[in-house]
């Protein structure tokens, strides 16, 4: 397996750059910030990545996508975290687009993924319920009555959770103990929701459940699974995020690496001190380690393979710690002017901090791989 892309990945990669650097930088999240926007992204700007497939690059052609791969979507999230791009490509093209191709019937994804594809409907993971991330913590629950389910209970920390059209909520089915999925309308009677802006400014929701009736259809492939067997998905939301990560390590890094060249002290630029090679040189060993890591763990998920727990991990602790350490280290070499609101990568390091947290942050992670190691 050769840890490097291919030329159509290449030029995917290229063009999601020219396009994200142009449509949306840094200074419109600043824009979105400062107009409190409730969805917290540009409609406009996602009807744009919609129309050149970004949303449909998993989903399978015969279902309306592209067919692409996990490579190809890990390569443009990478380049909207260059952007610190908001918008509903991880919660709906990745991971509920993952939790059709996983679990739904043959209806379902009939029903649901072409409307994913299109970017037309907006879906939010409802999982998390406690501050601090216990993904087996679940007590929403779905009480079977007459042809259906009634659900009732609250999620935090709803990715996009404010623009979704649906949510996909993890419920525990009365007298059975195992978790299910199901497909809830963000209309439908009984769901509430309350948006909050998380440090980085991208927008999270709260969600309320309460006397949610939903018919037999709703519930995801017709049956509940076991917690293990839907850690798949949660790897795949961090695989998701490490590549998330990755751009956002890289681009601070080459933003601070142009401002040691160009500020100067005692008459010469600030990078030709040898304190701050040595730790520039350090961070850039260290990006190239999180590039592999970040590229195996996608041509992983292309190749099927099912047990991801140590990559995920692996990969959700070690960029989580680099991209918190990049962007430090941006700030401490900017020096004061890296401290202010004006310069744009203090931005960076708020969205590395909420990145990590988000799916488990690295010593969840770290603690989760060495359980897996048998420590």
């Amino acid at each position: 397996m050769a840890l490097v892309l291919n030329e159509e990945q290449s030029m995917l990669q290229q063009s999601a750059r020219d396009f994200l650097q142009k449509k949306a930088p840094v200074s419109q999240l600043r824009a979105l910030r400062d107009q409190s926007s409730v969805s917290g992204f540009s409609n406009e700007v996602w009807q744009e990545m919609s129309a050149m497939g970004w949303p449909a690059m998993i989903i399978p052609e015969e279902s309306g996508g592209l067919g692409f791969g996990y490579t190809g979507m890990g390569v443009v999230l990478q380049e909207t975290g260059r952007t610190l791009t908001a918008s509903p490509l991880f919660s709906s093209g990745l991971v509920a687009a993952s939790a059709f191709l996983m679990l739904a019937s043959e209806d379902q994804k009939s029903t649901y993924l072409p409307g994913i594809a299109s970017g037309e409907m907006q879906f939010s993971l409802a999982w998390d319920e406690t501050v601090r991330y216990q993904p087996h913590h679940i007590e929403c629950s779905a009480t079977p009555k007459n042809s259906g389910y009634v659900l009732n209970g609250s999620k935090r920390a709803m990715i996009d959770g404010m623009s979704a059209s649906h949510f996909l909520v993890a419920a525990k089915v009365a007298n059975g103990g195992d978790v299910a999925l199901f497909v809830v309308p963000a209309a439908a009677a009984g769901v509430s929701r309350t948006a909050f802006h998380a440090l980085d400014t991208h927008v999270l929701a709260e969600l309320q459940l309460q006397d949610v009736v939903l018919d037999n259809d709703a519930l995801l492939g017709g049956q509940s699974f076991s917690l293990e067997s839907l850690e798949r998905l949660l790897d795949i939301g961090r695989i998701g995020q490490s590549a998330e990560l990755m751009g956002v390590a890289a681009e601070c890094f080459e933003r601070t690496l142009v401002y040691l060249r160009e500020r100067k002290q005692f008459g010469v630029p600030i990078g030709s001190f040898q304190a701050l090679q040595h730790r520039a040189a350090m961070l850039y060993s260290e990006l190239e380690l999180c590039k592999s890591l970040v590229l195996d763990a996608l041509q992983q998920l292309d190749e099927g393979i099912t047990d991801l727990a140590e990559t995920a991990s692996l990969c959700k602790s070690k960029l989580s710690e680099i991209a918190m350490l990049a962007t430090s280290e941006g700030i401490q070499m900017h020096g004061g002017i890296g401290m202010t609101d004006e310069f744009e990568i203090g931005f960076f390091y708020k969205r590395a901090r909420i990145l990590e947290t988000l799916l488990g942050d690295r010593y969840y992670h770290l603690d989760r791989f060495a359980r897996q190691r048998g420590y």
